[in-house]
């Protein structure tokens, strides 16, 4: 990191599940900052030179780990942590996959798919993908959080109210988030960096890549928030915006139905015009593209939009 801080996690400080009794690996005051050191969403068992077999072999029992816990002191239910997001360190490659069992589309992506990256850590200049195509790039992470009040272990793949395995692009440098604290100290841990994703990571992985990142954390003494919230530093997809979007829609009564026509209609067009399998088009459609919900009050059928962004293929 450019810059020092006073604590440092390493990979080795992990945990793999969301515990209220984890021991903390640091103890510090509202106003410090930490350097987090995650592995990857797969806990370092897929690597730059790995193949699509590796897929196979994956232990899930080591999936999506976090460093941490921070103790912040001070800190008690009722209250928030306030945590700014300093700065990520990228490591300038990355993988995505197919994974069977899991994603939007799993009942129509039935056999594994590994995509590995390679971009360049500095310059952060979009990644290559196939013949033409161009990712733009922001590091962010995926999963950010504080212990749930509730005892024992709790799988850190789905969302709660304390945050957690969010999957929320915009979770990137000068972001300030602020996390609902259910036990005393909070105990916060980060983990499932991402070189970019796009806002819905439809096939289940984005661009899984191994980040250093710092964070800054702060008290906000009897918040009573219901659910994280968060502030972003300026535009959020203005990067993506120079050469407009292509767009599919799904309508109908089912928000799920909906989105799952959207993305699959996007998966044909990008099939079709640019010659890439269904299974290439569905993984580039979870690192660059988003879902919005564009009406939801004209009942009984919603309406679901998926935006690709033009920009990678011109």
């Amino acid at each position: 990191m450019n810059i020092p801080h006073k604590h440092t996690i390493h990979q080795s400080q992990s945990h793999f599940g969301w515990n209220n009794a984890n021991k903390p690996v640091v103890r510090i005051a509202p106003g410090e900052s930490v350097e987090f050191n995650p592995l990857d969403s797969s806990g370092g068992q897929l690597k730059s030179t790995s193949t699509v077999a590796d897929i196979a072999t994956l232990d899930f029992g080591k999936i999506n780990p976090v460093a941490g816990p921070v103790y912040i002191e001070g800190a008690e239910p009722g209250d928030a942590i306030k945590v700014t997001l300093l700065s990520f360190a990228p490591s300038g490659w990355g993988w995505t996959a197919i994974i069977p069992g899991f994603g939007l589309l799993a009942d129509q992506f039935k056999e594994p798919a590994l995509h590995v990256w390679k971009y360049d850590a500095q310059a952060l200049t979009p990644a290559m993908y196939g013949p033409g195509g161009k990712v733009p790039l922001k590091p962010f992470c995926g999963t950010i959080g504080l212990a749930p009040a509730e005892a024992g272990t709790h799988s850190i793949v789905p969302p709660r109210r304390v945050g957690g395995n969010m999957d929320i692009r915009d979770m990137a440098a000068g972001t300030v988030l602020y996390l609902p604290v259910e036990v005393k100290g909070g105990l916060f841990s980060v983990g499932d960096t991402h070189a970019t994703q796009g806002d819905g990571e439809v096939c289940g992985t984005a661009i899984e890549s191994p980040c250093s990142l710092a964070a800054k954390f702060e008290l906000v003494r009897d918040a009573n928030l219901k659910f994280p919230r968060f502030t972003t530093p300026g535009p959020v997809s203005r990067h993506l915006d120079a050469k407009g979007y292509e767009v599919t829609t799904g309508i109908g009564p089912d928000l799920w139905e909906g989105t799952r026509a959207a993305v699959m209609g996007m998966i044909d067009l990008l099939s079709s015009h640019h010659k890439m399998s269904a299974a290439e088009a569905y993984m580039l459609c979870s690192v660059c593209g988003d879902l919005r919900i564009s009406e939801v009050v004209d009942q009984p059928n919603w309406v679901v939009s998926f935006y690709f962004p033009r920009a990678v293929f011109e």
